[in-house]
C-alpha cells in the first residue's frame, strides 16, 4: 500500500457535514487520533452554531467543539491552518466546493459519490446531475483501501458503503482470475436506516422500516462496483429494520476445475496484512461489525458456484472508517490510528 511521508507535527482537519452521521462519526475517529487535530467542524449553512456534543450528547465532556455553520468564506479563515478537509456532504455540494479547498492548499478526503465515478457521462443517470468538473475525476484517487495501488494525491475519493462491502467480496476472486468471463455476479445487500442518513422521513423511519428492496437496477452504487470488478453486475438493494451495519450476499460462478484450496488461497493472499479486513470461519453478521471499522467476510463453494458473505458498519468502515484511514495513509501515519478501541456515535 502507497503512503506519503509527513512531518511529525500533528495534522490539521476540518469535517464539513459534521451533524450528519458520517461526519460525526469522523469527529469522534480524529479526536481520538493523536496523529491528528479535530480544529473545526461544519454543519450546513442554514444552521445555528451549536456544540459537537449537544448534537450527540453521549460525547458531552468528551468533544464540546462548536459546529458551525458553513460558507465560503470560512475557505480563507482555515487557510494555511487546516491540511485535510473531510467532506460529509451531499455529491453536489462536494463537488462545488472540493476545488475551492484544493486552491487553499488543503487536502480533501470526500465521502460523497462526487468523484467516484470515473465515466462523467453517468453520473446525470446515476446521481441525477451532469458532472461541473469532469477533470477533477481524474485527479481524484478512489480509496478501496485494501487495494489501493498508487500513491494519493491531494483528492481522495471515498467508496460507497454498498460498494466496499461487495468490492471487498468479489475482487480477490475477480484478481486471481476464477470466475467465468461472462459471468454476472448477483449482489443482494441490506443496510441499516442510518444510510439514509439523519433527515427525517417517513420511508426510513425506524417505527416504518420493516425490510423492503429498492433501486431495481438503477442505484448508483451498481456502476461503481462494476468500475472495481470490470464486469457488469445485477446489484439488489434493501432497507433493515436496524440503525446501522450493511449484509451483503455475492453469488458468482467459478470457471470449471477451480479447487477450494485456490478460493481459500486467493482470499488469504489478497487480505495477508489488511488488519482491517477479517475472513471468518462462519457467516457474519451485522451485530458483530456495527461500531467496528471491520469487514468480516465468509464464503462457501457448491461446485462452481461461490456464495460470498461480507458484513460491515456503514458509517465506519462504509465511510468515515475508510476515510481516516486514507487519510492515515495520505499522511504516512500508522493505517489504523484513531480506528481501533474506543466508542463510536450510534452504537
Amino acid at each position: 500500500m502507497s503512503s506519503q511521508s509527513a512531518t511529525s507535527s500533528v495534522i490539521r482537519s476540518a469535517v464539513l457535514g459534521a451533524a450528519g452521521y458520517s461526519g460525526a462519526e469522523l469527529c469522534v475517529l480524529l479526536a481520538r487520533n493523536p496523529h491528528f487535530a479535530l480544529c473545526h467542524a461544519y454543519a450546513s449553512a442554514g444552521r445555528q452554531p451549536e456544540s459537537f456534543s449537544s448534537l450527540y450528547p453521549r460525547h458531552k465532556g468528551q468533544l464540546d467543539l462548536l459546529v458551525q455553520p458553513w460558507t465560503d468564506a470560512e475557505i480563507e479563515n482555515i487557510r494555511g491552518k487546516v491540511d485535510v478537509a473531510f467532506l460529509a456532504l451531499p455529491h453536489e455540494a462536494s463537488e462545488e466546493v472540493a476545488p475551492k479547498l484544493m486552491a487553499a492548499g488543503i487536502v480533501v478526503v470526500d465521502l460523497s459519490g462526487a468523484f467516484r465515478l470515473k465515466d462523467p457521462d453517468l453520473y446525470p443517470k446515476y446521481y441525477g446531475y451532469a458532472h461541473q468538473h469532469p477533470e477533477l475525476i481524474n485527479e481524484a484517487v478512489y480509496s478501496l483501501m485494501e487495494w489501493l495501488d498508487q500513491p494519493l494525491p491531494q483528492l481522495i475519493s471515498v467508496p460507497g458503503c454498498y460498494v466496499t462491502a461487495a468490492s471487498l467480496a468479489l475482487l480477490p476472486l475477480v484478481k486471481a482470475g476464477l470466475l467465468t468471463d461472462d459471468n454476472i455476479p448477483v449482489i443482494s445487500a441490506t443496510s441499516g436506516v442510518s444510510g439514509a442518513g439523519r433527515k427525517a422521513a417517513l420511508s426510513t423511519s425506524f417505527c416504518e422500516v420493516g425490510l423492503n428492496a429498492y433501486g431495481f437496477f438503477k442505484h448508483r452504487h451498481r456502476p461503481e462496483i462494476e468500475q472495481n470488478l470490470g464486469r457488469k453486475v445485477v446489484f439488489t438493494p434493501h432497507l433493515g429494520n436496524f440503525k446501522r451495519g450493511i449484509l451483503a450476499t455475492s453469488v458468482v460462478t467459478l470457471k470449471a476445475g477451480v479447487t477450494v484450496e485456490q478460493v481459500k488461497a486467493a482470499f488469504e493472499q489478497a487480505y495477508h496484512g489488511k488488519p482491517l479486513v477479517r475472513l471468518l470461519t462462519t457467516s457474519p453478521n451485522v451485530a458483530d461489525v456495527a461500531g467496528t471499522p471491520y469487514c468480516d467476510i465468509f464464503w462457501q463453494i457448491d461446485g462452481e458456484q461461490v456464495v460470498v458473505v461480507s458484513a460491515l458498519d456503514n458509517l465506519l468502515k462504509g465511510a468515515a472508517a475508510q476515510a481516516m484511514q486514507a487519510a492515515n495513509v495520505k499522511f504516512g501515519k500508522p493505517e489504523t490510528a484513531g480506528l481501533l478501541g474506543g466508542g463510536v456515535c450510534h452504537e
